[in-house]
């Protein structure tokens, strides 16, 4: 399948995601995960110039427009795109793989839930690395099958994401943390990787009054220890090379 047909596939995917792409968003476990992603960003987004790649309707964008001197992001949906308007957010329709920025736009660079449904990984990294200002970072989330979530979604089978979609109709790669180094571009240096989602056994669990704030905490607790290799996010901090 050729870039145009796999990205148009993917537009449509989350076009018609974003309908109902925020109904679980704001508690439980998605609203958990977004914290986690947060956690790691908002310390390197504070007063600088941020570019999240694939921003979807906007919810990790606005916390990070908050405290950034200045925030864009990218996303190859109109529908997500449309909402992240709506929340007055800056952003723009483009592919991760071709980003519509001149080099050394931004110093954060980063991307979330995205990175793992790109079928050329190493252009949209290195894409990403581009657009970095040297002694920026650059967040790259990926997808680890040495995780619990990985087992979950193997046995579970694909989710449903709307009434005529499931999780099988987007391309999705894991990449296991031995990899991980080999799979940045030569101007990025790794220097560090967290794991998020390295507890949960199930998103349901989190529904469950007691056992999901326990959880929820726990997993705050354990994105820099040495369990987070086998978080079902690995988020790899790399800083670009002077």
């Amino acid at each position: 399948m050729s870039s145009e047909d796999s990205e148009g596939r993917s537009r449509a995917y989350y076009d018609d995601f974003a309908t109902g792409y925020e109904r679980e968003r704001h508690h439980g476990y998605h609203a958990l995960l977004d914290e986690l992603e947060l956690g790691v960003a908002l310390p390197f987004a504070d007063g600088r110039d941020v570019l999240e790649v694939g921003c979807g309707t906007g919810l990790i964008l606005g916390r990070l427009n908050a405290v950034a001197r200045s925030a864009e992001g990218v996303d190859l949906s109109p529908g997500m795109l449309e909402k992240a308007r709506a929340r007055g957010l800056r952003v723009r329709e483009a592919s991760a793989t071709e980003l519509p920025y001149g080099d050394a736009s931004f110093d954060l660079v980063l991307s979330f839930k995205v990175l793992a449904h790109v079928p050329d990984l190493p252009r949209a990294l290195s894409e990403m690395a581009r657009v970095c200002r040297p002694g920026g970072r650059v967040l790259a989330e990926l997808y680890n099958p040495w995780s619990l979530r990985y087992l979950a979604k193997r046995l579970a089978g694909p989710g449903k994401i709307s009434d005529g979609r499931t999780e099988a109709d987007v391309f999705t790669r894991w990449d296991p943390p031995t990899k991980l180094g080999a799979l940045l571009p030569p101007e990025l240096a790794l220097e560090e990787v967290r794991g998020l989602r390295v507890l949960t056994p199930a998103a349901f669990v989190h529904k469950l009054p007691f056992v999901g704030r326990a959880l929820a905490r726990a997993e705050h607790g354990v994105t820099r220890s040495p369990l987070r290799w086998f978080g079902g996010f690995l988020v790899v901090v790399a800083t670009k090379r002077a």
